[in-house]
């Protein structure tokens, strides 16, 4: 009977240590989901606030007159002492209107290439309150962003030494092989019918099929 008695205290006491144990385990589970959870939350807000920094669509409406224009100051003040991005000029002028490229856009494009080669301003000190110059910014140098630079020109002379000639300019190349015949026209900008409103942001070139096509890197 004595035995039995001990026996029945033994188990008691294995079933306390038993039912101690599963509650730190409760305990140590219920840490882990929280802390999971708390992760989830932080990686969710990363995740939004990350796709309410990115862009997702802009309009490419810029101008051919804009277009040279930001161009030609970006050439010409090139070896100042203040030189012009025309990316930055682009952006500044659209944060400016609100991606209007009219007429009256071009002066204010204008007026503030003026002021930044005078040494009246910086194009930081113009951009400082612009919310949406950023954005612009972005969207411009994902569009024309390497077209404009330093490069090597190959020039031969009258008895036919070629050499090559350090520019600073367009740097853009024609993606057909020399010598392939196509056909095209202006359609960049022009609207699309494919049931739904939008623009085409594109030149399309029709050439033959097997007609090379120039990459470079």
């Amino acid at each position: 009977m004595s035995f039995h008695n001990g026996n029945s205290k033994y188990t008691k006491a294995v079933k306390k240590m038993i039912l101690l144990e599963a509650l730190l385990v409760l305990v140590l589970a219920a840490a882990v989901v929280n802390q999971t959870k708390v992760t989830r939350i932080n990686s969710t807000s990363v995740e939004t606030e990350t796709e309410e920094d990115y862009i997702k669509w802009v309009d490419f409406d810029i101008s051919y007159d804009a277009l040279c224009e930001a161009y030609e100051w970006d050439v010409d003040t090139y070896d100042s002492e203040t030189p012009i991005s025309w990316t930055e000029l682009l952006a500044y002028t659209a944060a400016k209107t609100g991606g209007k490229f009219d007429k009256s856009a071009l002066k204010t494009m204008k007026k503030a290439a003026e002021e930044i080669t005078s040494g009246n301003t910086t194009m930081q000190e113009l951009t400082n309150d612009l919310k949406y110059y950023a954005y612009y910014k972005e969207a411009y140098d994902a569009v024309l962003g390497g077209m404009v630079g330093e490069f090597e020109e190959e020039i031969e002379d009258e008895n036919g030494v070629v050499s090559f000639q350090s520019k600073y300019g367009l740097k853009a190349y024609f993606p057909l092989a020399k010598g392939f015949e196509y056909t095209h026209y202006d359609d960049f900008g022009a609207g699309r019918s494919y049931g739904y409103d939008r623009k085409h942001l594109g030149h399309d070139m029709m050439g033959q099929t097997g007609t090379p096509i120039t990459i470079k890197n």
